[in-house]
């Protein structure tokens, strides 16, 4: 299966601290997705979004900097994940986010490039002006 990597760059008008929080508590990432949300916040725990559309496993944590996790689609192919990284950056406005998604199927690149900015950075960015 072909593969292909996402990167993208968004900043928040909030801190590290905040922007990490809105990604790793189930509560708050339940919020700003709308959605059935369960998230571990141990290194090897499971997340679940969308009400198990979106599963995987906590590869790393480092708080208010960095989370690095396994991703599966529930339409991918079997037991196929990608790898994220969420990298927190302080800056004069706030927070900047620099996000890579590898091991993407080539056939599902075009959604799911485009979901990360309808699903998530804008919800999180109206999310976080609360």
């Amino acid at each position: 299966m072909r593969t292909k990597s996402i990167h993208q760059s968004i900043t928040f008008k909030a801190s590290p601290h905040e922007v990490y929080e809105t990604l790793i508590d189930s509560k708050k990432h339940s919020e700003f997705t709308d959605s059935e949300v369960s998230i571990s916040r141990q290194t090897g725990g499971n997340f679940s979004v969308y009400g198990g559309e979106i599963e995987g496993v906590n590869l790393e944590l480092v708080p208010d900097q960095k989370i690095v996790q396994s991703w599966r689609y529930s339409d991918w192919p079997e037991g196929h994940y990608s790898k994220v990284v969420f990298s927190l950056g302080q800056i004069p406005s706030g927070t900047r986010l620099t996000f890579t998604q590898t091991g993407v199927p080539e056939v599902f690149y075009d959604d799911i490039r485009q979901g990360w900015h309808d699903y998530y950075w804008k919800p999180m960015k109206d999310f976080l002006k609360k």
